[in-house]
């Protein structure tokens, strides 16, 4: 069903929904892979060069053999705003692990000419006002990002006890002594009382398997290993002067490919981007922040009042200003405006559906129609619009992407779902093509819809003997997704069975560090050796979470990507990857109840 008033194009002129609808299902339905995840390669053996840090030298050291209060996995925004308010609870001896060589986690390796956030800086930035910082820009560019996770660091001394270029290779509980064993690739096995994690999921390569891949006799590398030594230029916009005599390959065409392709379109003899998928690309406005009225904005408990004014918005909980104006607020509200607009009698949830699906088909409409109104060349305009619902990829925004197009020297290789054929040593196929090259740049993203484990090079011993990856055999299994019963003394940072806010990640990480401080300051006062979620809390909350409505983010309906597992089933454990019922705004005030009660109810403190 649709609204009684109907989808319509900016012009007024009315939308066919259900040819839209039918353009969307062909699109998925030439890009479905049966091979799913496993058509990307891990990058091992002749393929473990990519990993290589380009960026910072590793400095040996002696293993080490001691013990912390606290040990932390991942040395990204999880760790860093766990940590500082660790550090503001007067919680001493934390111990940050991270494999990169400092700060910042995928703003550490993720320095590719353009690299910046596509939320706004003021909400994405966490402990801005902590530690006193003005973002330049309303989406501060990577560099920018990078020299605050740093700051974060220095202003709560977590620089003193880090390891750096150290993986973790193991974790055992020692029931014994109520403490962690931590061992990595450094040789160290030091211990600690309590554990939390906060690897993310974007840190590991992925490179796309395509046949002939190891063949190529030219120069090559993955974005997030960006070679500046054969590119020229730097992450601070400096010119990419060592391409001016070579022919470049790009292939891929999501969020990171978006943001390099205006820099390499002016600097390349020749740049031809492959894709398979557009994105879907909509105005970022991006300007310089003025001083004058961030001063007139940043009164005490600012950023924590403009991260809840972003989520009540952006998830449809807000009724009032929406002071963050982007483009995830833009859709929300757009989408708020078309249900108010149904009748009293007309309020049911497949009419409120149907308002919602209309407002995406307008936006995404206007998308469209901007890549035409951009777009010099019909074809290449045609090749650069999305065919999907906006929330079936993650969105995009960016100003000068399209207009690179209008560049003679930037071919756009549309495959039309299709991929790359193969790699020669010398050349690019597509199309039945072959295209010449000097080097190759995968924009090929992270891993994301693989386990746990794989992703985070370890696995985690629990009571018993129990692993984590045994524990959650049929799906994960949390409190508020940070504690896991049979665990002691472990804690979790990251969205899912929480918030699950993917617009704005970093929110649930301050949050989750909140309470993750709270919990352990608790625990050290009262003289406690182990916190443990109980068995009957832990099922409590997944039996809530089970009830949750589902979500519009990816979809089986969606053509292929991270969002929706590749298009693939991800089976029941895909029923536990979710957040609270109510929303990630009710969620976050049901944590600060839940926290501030002082009661964490349904830990145990022994």
């Amino acid at each position: 069903m649709t609204s009684t008033r109907g989808p319509v194009r900016p012009d007024g002129t009315p939308i066919d929904t259900d040819a839209v609808r039918r353009k969307y299902l062909e699109e998925r339905d030439k890009r479905l892979r049966a091979d799913g995840n496993d058509q990307y390669l891990r990058l091992t053996g002749e393929l473990a060069g990519y990993l290589a840090d380009p960026y910072t030298p590793r400095v040996e050291r002696a293993p080490k053999t001691d013990h912390v209060t606290v040990a932390f996995i991942g040395g990204g925004f999880a760790g860093l705003v766990t940590g500082a308010r660790l550090t503001e609870a007067g919680v001493t001896g934390v111990r940050i692990v991270e494999k990169g060589g400092d700060f910042g986690g995928t703003w550490y390796w993720n320095r590719y000419p353009g690299a910046q956030c596509d939320t706004a800086s003021l909400i994405y930035m966490p402990l801005l006002e902590e530690t006193g910082h003005m973002p330049t820009e309303k989406y501060a560019h990577a560099p920018e990002i990078l020299e605050h996770c740093q700051r974060i660091g220095k202003h709560f001394g977590l620089y003193d006890d880090a390891l750096f270029h150290t993986e973790v290779t193991d974790l055992e509980w020692d029931a014994a002594a109520s403490r962690w064993i931590v061992r990595t690739d450094r040789g160290d096995e030091f211990t600690a009382q309590f554990l939390a994690m906060g690897t993310g999921p974007l840190h590991v390569p992925k490179l796309p398997g395509i046949p002939g891949i190891t063949s190529f006799r030219g120069h090559s590398f993955h974005t997030s290993r960006w070679d500046y030594d054969y590119t020229g230029g730097d992450p601070y916009g400096a010119p990419l002067d060592g391409l001016a005599d070579k022919k470049v390959a790009l292939i891929g065409t999501g969020a990171t490919s978006v943001q390099a392709v205006p820099h390499l379109a002016g600097a390349c003899a020749e740049l031809y981007v492959f894709q398979r998928t557009p994105s879907s690309v909509d105005v970022r406005g991006n300007g310089p922040l003025d001083p004058e009225w961030f001063a007139s904005i940043a009164t005490p408990g600012w950023q924590q009042r403009w991260l809840e004014n972003f989520t009540a918005t952006q998830t449809g909980a807000g009724t009032g200003e929406d002071l963050v104006m982007d483009g995830w607020t833009d859709l929300a509200r757009r989408m708020q405006a078309s249900i108010r607009a149904l009748p009293a009698d007309e309020l049911t949830p497949e009419r409120i559906q149907a308002a919602f699906d209309d407002a995406d088909v307008e936006k995404m409409e206007e998308i469209r129609a901007r890549v035409d109104a951009v777009v010099a060349d019909p074809a290449t305009a045609e090749g650069l619009k999305a065919w999907y619902r906006q929330l079936c990829k993650r969105p995009c925004f960016h100003d000068e992407y399209l207009d690179a197009y209008n560049r003679p020297r930037t071919h756009l290789v549309h495959t039309d779902g299709k991929g790359v054929e193969r790699i020669t040593e010398t050349a690019v196929v597509a199309n039945g093509q072959a295209f010449d090259v000097d080097c190759i740049i995968y924009a090929s993203g992270f891993e994301v819809g693989t386990d746990y484990t794989r992703r985070a090079g370890y696995d985690v011993t629990g009571r018993d003997g129990v692993r984590l990856s045994e524990r959650w055999a049929d799906g994960m299994r949390t409190l508020h997704g940070t504690y896991v019963h049979g665990f002691p003394n472990m804690f979790l940072v990251q969205p899912t069975q929480g918030a699950n806010l993917i617009s704005n990640v970093p929110h649930n990480l301050t949050e989750s560090g909140r309470t993750i401080a709270a919990v352990i300051r608790h625990a050290l006062d009262t003289g406690s050796c182990e916190v443990e979620v109980g068995a009957e809390a832990e099922q409590a909350w997944v039996d809530l979470l089970l009830t949750h409505p589902g979500t519009r983010m990816g979809g089986p309906d969606c053509t292929p990507g991270y969002y929706n597992n590749e298009g693939q089933d991800a089976g029941p454990r895909a029923k536990l990857n979710v957040g609270y019922p109510a929303g990630a705004a009710a969620y976050f005030t049901y944590l600060d109840g839940w926290r501030s009660s002082g009661e964490f109810e349904g830990l145990m403190f022994r």
